[in-house]
């Protein structure tokens, strides 16, 4: 436990060096190039813009929506694979430590000024998901050309992170380019809202949620433990009561909550087995005071 809240303190800077690992190409702004080598075929596991001159590697929701759209595949057995394979080892952990827009909006909360919650637009949750069925599953199928080749219409119409990675850099020397963010990506990038883009826009985010409850990497509140003080809910940025489902599909692992607590009730636990037995020993403890 004292390990992993070393671990905690240290999330900022794990997340600037995954943004820097998908990112580290940074010459190649200067260049006016984007990076072709082979790892570029493989899907980093946050979001990360493949279009951006510094990438690394390809992003996963992009990469769905290339094959899905185009008429020589059925269905992408290579990243719906790594897909899964990610949400069931970690969860929204990914959204949490290693996506360097998630990062990005950390960031942009810091600046100071007015915060607003977001608990009573906790209905926005949901559009996340229509998005990833709608935007990234059913318009590349449905809507093709005649060559059959689909638009990547979440990655052209919805998604920040090309304009972020490239756009500003790019903007800061050149006018015309800094006309044409407009206010739809000024709203993209609130400072006001913790995360908006997470909490109610990206599909990414929505498919590792549902892996959320049976991802190997979880939390774990000791109900002996717990004096119900509210610290855990009123510090999370995610509106997530721990309390009531560790496995939240909000929850990105932050571990604000497991620091808040001063009782020690929240610890982490990696794989099945560990679970089992919390469970078990939580209801011998049960039997023991009956």
């Amino acid at each position: 436990m004292k390990g992993f809240k070393n671990f905690l303190k240290r999330r900022n800077t794990i997340q600037m060096f995954a943004t820097f690992l998908t990112n580290m190409h940074v010459p190649n702004f200067l260049k006016g190039v984007l990076y072709n080598g082979k790892i570029k075929q493989i899907c980093v596991p946050g979001m990360n813009c493949y279009s951006c001159p510094t990438a690394t590697g390809a992003f996963p929701i992009g990469s769905f929506q290339a094959v899905v759209g185009s008429s020589k595949y059925n269905f992408s057995y290579y990243i719906s694979g790594i897909l899964i394979f990610l949400g069931v080892m970690l969860g929204r952990f990914i959204c949490g430590f290693l996506c360097p827009f998630g990062w990005f909006q950390d960031v942009l909360h810091k600046i100071p000024t007015k915060k607003f919650s977001t608990k009573k637009l906790k209905v926005l949750r949901y559009m996340k998901y229509i998005i990833l069925v709608v935007a990234v599953i059913i318009l590349p199928i449905v809507m093709t050309n005649k060559a059959g080749i689909a638009l990547p219409y979440f990655c052209k119409y919805i998604c920040p992170q090309g304009i972020l990675e490239g756009g500003i850099l790019l903007s800061i020397a050149d006018k015309n380019i800094r006309a044409t963010l407009g206010t739809l990506f000024r709203w993209k990038l609130s400072i006001f809202f913790y995360r908006p883009f997470c909490k109610w826009i990206c599909p990414l985010g929505a498919f590792y949620a549902l892996f959320n409850r049976i991802s190997l990497f979880n939390y774990h509140v000791d109900k002996d433990k717990c004096v119900i003080c509210g610290r855990c809910v009123s510090i999370c940025k995610m509106d997530v009561d721990i309390t009531k489902r560790t496995g939240h599909n909000e929850c990105i692992r932050c571990g604000e909550c497991l620091k808040a607590c001063p009782v020690h009730a929240i610890s982490t636990y990696w794989g099945i087995k560990q679970a089992e037995e919390k469970k078990q020993l939580q209801k011998n403890l049960v039997q023991e005071g009956k």
